[in-house]
């Protein structure tokens, strides 16, 4: 049986560094970003990004949370759409060497890829989802639905609607949650309504960041009576509060966003909201009640996967029946491992203390 079923797109994420001359040429100027497919694989095949010595490893958020959580001693699945071509062979050997089983369709089209550029200091985000778009609700079934405990849903399907309501109509007729993650700022700002529609009516765990959470709340905010108590929120708009500092941001969702939260899950199991602060821990706010785990600051080799470590980790405590409190503290602890490595490219024996947890 499948405890965690993972649902998304799909890729091999790309660790790269790249100049100004490469970034002109394959147009990536922007912190995210699409590319087109074959741009992607022209700068994959680029000779002096092998120079670099290129690291690949898989990657998707929901595929990400599937590896982890498999490590974590977790019964996980993962389900998406890939290509027929040595990228796709490296995806699926990556999950199930986690120890993660797959529900993979090979479509015509090439695996996704996401760049991970660092040019400059600073890390450019520039994807191509390839075969990983043509996942549809015809592929989720009821009987693929029915036999997990809990589904971990990758954000960037949101677009998706048909399939992002088939897999939570499924769900919910069995009473399984569905862990959403908002998946990005962008996304966030076009689907904050959705997000709360789908937390009304459907069994949801929703995985923020601090920015998305803002975002969220600039969102909600506007169509509502909420009112800011802290004065900077005030202030925030949609450009500014990028801006903030960690500290800046962590008083505003203290002061505002967790207010608002708790209002929207006051008297009910769900939903539950998890706001990832990064290096100052995270916040869960379920039944009206809040929840604050600090963690301590560390240098990163790449914050790429950490998000998704850390939803992983809550997950695998939530299925062991920890409190949302242990559930937080196993995040930031998993999360602060895989600052130390690109992406998810962490070895399991890593990982093995925390198992160990889980299963007390």
């Amino acid at each position: 049986m499948t405890e965690l079923l993972c649902i998304g797109n799909p890729m091999i994420d790309v660790f790269i560094n790249i100049d100004y001359t490469l970034s002109a040429k394959y147009g990536i100027n922007d912190p995210v970003q699409h590319i087109d497919r074959e741009k992607a694989h022209a700068l994959l095949n680029e000779p002096s990004i092998y120079a670099e010595q290129a690291v690949k490893c898989s990657g998707g958020g929901a595929a990400n949370v599937a590896k982890i959580a498999a490590m974590l001693g977790i019964k996980t699945s993962f389900s998406g759409c890939i290509g027929n071509d040595d990228l796709a062979a490296l995806f699926e050997k990556e999950i199930t060497d986690a120890g993660a089983s797959v529900i993979l369709t090979k479509t015509n089209e090439r695996t996704g890829i996401c760049f991970v550029c660092t040019s400059g200091g600073e890390t450019i985000i520039a994807a191509s989802p390839g075969a990983a778009l043509t996942l549809d609700e015809t592929l989720i079934s009821d009987e693929l639905i029915g036999g997990a405990e809990a589904i971990a849903l990758d954000g960037y399907i949101l677009d998706r609607r048909s399939l992002v309501q088939h897999i939570l109509r499924l769900a919910s007729r069995r009473g399984i949650p569905v862990a959403l993650d908002a998946a990005s700022v962008f996304q966030v700002r076009s689907k904050a309504e959705e997000i709360l529609t789908y937390s009304r009516s459907f069994p949801l765990i929703i995985f923020m960041n601090a920015d998305e959470s803002l975002a969220f709340y600039n969102t909600i905010r506007k169509n509502s009576t909420v009112k800011p108590v802290n004065a900077a929120a005030a202030k925030v708009t949609r450009d500014e509060y990028s801006n903030l500092s960690d500290r800046e941001k962590e008083t505003i969702i203290l002061q505002d966003v967790c207010p608002m939260l708790k209002i929207i899950t006051d008297g009910e199991i769900y939903p539950i909201i998890v706001v990832k602060l990064g290096g100052r821990g995270a916040v869960v706010v379920a039944g009206g009640n809040i929840y604050r785990e600090d963690t301590y600051t560390i240098i990163p080799r790449s914050t790429v996967g950490a998000g998704d470590a850390f939803c992983a980790a809550f997950l695998a405590a939530w299925i062991r029946g920890k409190s949302l409190s242990e559930c937080a503290v196993l995040g930031n602890k998993v999360a602060r491992e895989i600052l130390e490595v690109p992406g998810t490219q962490i070895k399991s024996g890593k990982l093995k203390s925390f198992t160990k947890m889980l299963a007390k």
